[in-house]
């Protein structure tokens, strides 16, 4: 796939070219607002990838005994560090 960096300001002035472009040409944008990534333009086709695809190839992976500690270790320290988002119903 082909990927673009244009100006928010080129994208908005030639936005139905750059639809285009992304369905017909599986082009990916990125968009540009002073010099700095801010948004990307992707084809619609692109399969969003799910926690059960990251499970299927982590069945795939043959780690050593030192590897798979590694990896655990990492995980539980990467689980400890994510905070529950706050329930704006309640």
């Amino acid at each position: 796939m082909k990927e673009e960096t244009i100006s928010v300001t080129e994208a908005a002035r030639n936005f139905a070219d750059c639809v285009n472009r992304v369905r017909y040409q599986n082009v990916t944008f990125v968009l540009l607002k002073n010099g700095t990534p801010v948004a990307r333009i992707v084809p619609g086709a692109e399969k969003p990838r799910t926690a059960g695809d990251l499970a299927e190839a982590l069945r795939k992976v043959e780690l050593s005994p030192a590897e798979f500690q590694t990896w655990s270790r990492d995980l539980r320290k990467a689980r400890k560090a994510l905070k529950a988002q706050p329930d704006k119903w309640r």
